[in-house]
């Protein structure tokens, strides 16, 4: 059974920062790309960060980019979002999600990641 699990999440204030982590039970999580999305209540849940399984290469959100960066460790299943200077407009619910046979022209959309964690709240106070 697939299980994505995040946590991190918490309450700071802006300028800070957080590290958000997604601990992955899925087989070959090498071979998957993983993503971060972020939703705020009556929105779309919207891309912030991926990588992509070949080659580790990073993908960001135009609202993000410059202040968080994802990463991850294959030997230990796990995905990282490190996110500094956070802003109040950065308070969501942060999902995590993973699949194959993602690359660039998908990286960004929703519907191409069929595994899915519970979510972490962020919240940034200003």
């Amino acid at each position: 059974q697939v299980q994505l699990v995040e946590s991190g999440g918490g309450l700071v204030q802006a300028g800070e920062s957080l590290r958000l982590s997604c601990l992955a039970s899925i087989h070959n999580f090498a071979l998957h790309s993983v993503a971060w999305f972020r939703q705020v209540p009556g929105k779309e849940r919207a891309f912030v960060a991926g990588i992509a399984w070949r080659g580790g290469v990073t993908y960001y959100s135009d609202p993000v980019k410059g202040r968080f960066t994802i990463s991850r460790d294959n030997a230990k299943s796990t995905a990282f979002l490190q996110m500094n200077s956070l802003k109040p407009e950065d308070t969501a619910v942060y999902y995590c999600a993973a699949g194959t046979g993602i690359g660039s022209t998908t990286m960004m959309s929703r519907k191409a990641y069929p595994f899915w964690g519970r979510g972490t709240q962020v919240t940034v106070s200003s």
